[in-house]
């Protein structure tokens, strides 16, 4: 009888040989080299998969595109002859201009055109020769404004008025076709450097007198906002702020300090003006502050020291006691060789 041979152990992938080569070399267990085998396994399925599973790109189709487009440029072409269509039975209207009339505005009599004196006119009168109601108040009103129409100009320049009733009536206005030039050279300044005062009812009278043109330099620091007002360009806004910056500052040293005044950082060509006909006496002593004993409301107000300045030398010399010379401000912090020597003509230590 013969004998069973015994059973054949189940192969595994990892018996193979590349596994056992593993196993031997990296020392893995049966299940290690399993685990292995899965993981290697799992990877090459991820790796592969989009590839297998990726959808197939669609095709494009040229021709149903092209009948999309075919039937919107349809679409579009029947809009337009709707549109069209639509504004041949409704036709723009011309509107015409007009008047409103009524019992607050009744229709004026128009008169034959004679010579006439536009001061002379009323409303009713404007109107009788041809000029819209509205406009012809305004005239009206304008022309008790302003003391009368001085010359055709001025009608001229009434909006509202169309040029061509303005040609209809010039010819009959009893008026010059340009204002007369004032004459100002009556109008000049006495020895004194004054003007004199406008006689009662002189046409040219005006509560802003003219500038002199012959302007002689004065001394900046004893200019009045008056004086310094006669310089062209400075009105009394200007001429204020250079009198109360040179009362803050205790007075110019030199004319370039004029550039630190606020109101004139944008306007060199004033400042040059001013320049020009102002000078500072070489004998000048500018009005100095005492270090030692101004407290800090007094000395901020100096434009060279300001508030922070001013606090932290008030704090040092509560500290370390009175300053001796200029030289010691050095000591303070924040206080540049440069500030020290725009500040040492304005000090005094006392």
């Amino acid at each position: 009888m013969a004998v069973p041979s015994p059973p054949r152990p189940r192969w595994s992938w990892a018996d193979s040989r590349p596994m056992r080569w593993v196993r031997r070399s990296f020392g893995y267990s049966r299940g290690e080299a399993k685990g292995l085998a899965g993981l290697l396994a799992l990877m090459l399925l991820t790796i592969v998969a989009p590839v297998v599973l990726r959808p197939e790109l669609p095709v494009y189709l040229p021709a149903a595109d092209q009948k999309g487009v075919n039937e919107m440029a349809a679409q579009l072409k029947d809009h337009r002859t709707m549109e069209q269509g639509f504004a041949s039975r409704y036709p723009k209207r011309e509107y015409q201009k007009f008047e409103r009339r009524g019992p607050r505005y009744p229709v004026v009599a128009q008169v034959k055109l004679a010579p006439f004196d536009p001061n002379q006119l009323t409303a009713e009168g404007w109107e009788a020769r041809g000029v819209p109601h509205f406009v012809a108040a305004r005239m009206v009103k304008y022309g008790q404004a302003a003391g009368g129409f001085k010359a055709k100009a001025q009608v001229k320049k009434m909006y509202g008025l169309e040029d061509s009733v303005y040609q209809r009536l010039a010819p009959f206005m009893q008026l010059p076709d340009e204002a007369p030039r004032r004459d100002y050279a009556a109008n000049q300044p006495g020895p004194d450097g004054k003007f004199p005062p406008f006689a009662a009812g002189d046409a040219t009278a005006s509560k802003f007198p003219r500038k002199p043109r012959n302007l002689q330099p004065f001394d900046l620091n004893q200019a009045d906002t008056t004086q310094l007002m006669q310089i062209r360009g400075i009105g009394a806004g200007r001429a204020r702020w250079v009198v109360k910056y040179r009362n803050q500052l205790g007075g110019y040293l030199r004319k370039d300090q004029l550039d630190e005044v606020f109101v004139l950082r944008d306007a060199p060509d004033l400042r040059d003006s001013l320049k020009k006909y102002t000078f500072v006496s070489p004998s000048f002593a500018p009005k100095t502050l005492n270090v030692n004993t101004a407290t800090f409301d007094e000395m901020y107000l100096q434009p060279y020291i300001g508030k922070p300045r001013a606090r932290l030398i008030v704090a040092y010399r509560q500290q370390h006691g009175p300053f001796k010379t200029v030289e010691d401000l050095k000591q303070v912090p924040v206080l540049k060789p440069a500030d020290i020597e725009k500040m040492r003509p304005y000090l005094r230590f006392e």
